[in-house]
């Protein structure tokens, strides 16, 4: 789990401290305050640790490749030109501070890069253990109809999606769960397949379709796209990405959906949470917050631990207001 996230001289912040619950941490603001940027940070940095750990070959964390390996993430999601473009703009240069706190405390990790960097951090503290449940970042767009063939292209052709996307895409090309880990996540699939009509399939050759009852599969391409929003995160679930303890980050998750949906997907996010996911939101919708806000009074929702945190515009950077 993240505890904390502190940035100093980050875009559009000249200083932030955020303190995180281990349930629900939702992000509200005006466009260009920088909610995606901070989901963003905290993404790459976590997903930096979970690719070495996948990669480890029984090693630990190592000063030199997690430079390296952190500025190339950084890079890949957040596509600068230079990775010196993400300090914050002042007269002169100007020197970027991250640091990140997890549960544990031999994961922790903190870097910085001067804005005149191109493609190199400083690590001035090297996580001594790596986190090996890989985050998911869930864009404001859909992506089960790039789906077909995008991590190949991605891998071998300079796109300018930046590497959420396909990050994303591998993870919904799992395979589905077998046996009671399977039976956990039938549980939360119940409600949006409710809400889609159907089961999310994936066939062969790298489609993916929507089961319906008596009238068999529907190409994804032909459901509406906020019931895509939420077949991927139903395809998500049934692969085990969001069952067990893990990191959740969606941007917008309330875009184009009615208002019908909003309420589903309120749900399932807390229902997420309650399998010990920590889930970190950047909305714009009164109507999500004010979902969430009704379902947390419920008695099944009610031990979920909660963190919101306002973005503000101001005359040194970017103002953040937090509390429970």
């Amino acid at each position: 789990m993240l505890k904390s996230l502190n940035v100093k001289n980050f875009t559009a912040f000249r200083t932030a401290e955020l303190r995180f619950a281990r349930g629900l941490n939702v992000f509200v603001g005006e466009n260009g305050t920088g909610k995606t940027h901070l989901l963003k940070l905290a993404y790459a940095v976590i997903a930096t640790s979970a690719e070495g750990w996948k990669r480890r070959n029984g090693t630990r964390p190592a000063k030199g490749p997690m430079q390296r390996d952190v500025a190339q993430k950084l890079m890949q999601v957040f596509r600068p030109e230079s990775l010196g473009r993400l300090a914050r703009r002042q007269t002169g240069r100007n020197r970027c501070e991250v640091s990140l706190l997890f549960d544990h405390a031999g994961s922790a990790v903190s870097f910085s890069f001067g804005s005149q960097n191109k493609t190199e951090v400083s690590v001035a503290d090297c996580p001594e253990e790596w986190i090996e449940r890989a985050p998911v970042f869930l864009p404001a767009h859909e992506l089960l109809t790039i789906y077909p063939g995008f991590v190949s292209v991605y891998e071998s052709h300079h796109l300018q999606f930046d590497e959420t996307w396909r990050d994303t895409c591998l993870l919904l090309g799992a395979a589905t769960l077998r046996g009671a880990r399977e039976e956990r996540a039938s549980r939360l699939l119940k409600s949006l397949e409710r809400q889609m009509g159907g089961r999310v399939i994936l066939d062969a050759n790298g489609r993916f379709y929507l089961k319906l009852p008596r009238v068999g599969n529907l190409e994804v391409h032909l459901v509406a796209e906020g019931l895509r929003k939420l077949a991927m995160l139903a395809r998500l679930i049934a692969t085990g990405s969001l069952l067990d303890q893990g990191c959740l980050f969606w941007d917008e998750p309330e875009s184009n959906l009615n208002s019908k949906l909003v309420r589903e997907v309120a749900e399932a996010i807390l229902a997420i949470c309650s399998q010990g996911v920590q889930v970190f939101v950047a909305t714009h919708s009164l109507f999500l917050l004010r979902e969430l806000e009704m379902l947390l009074e419920q008695e099944c929702f009610k031990a979920i631990a909660q963190r919101y945190f306002a973005l503000a515009p101001g005359d040194d950077g970017v103002a953040i207001q937090q509390g429970d």
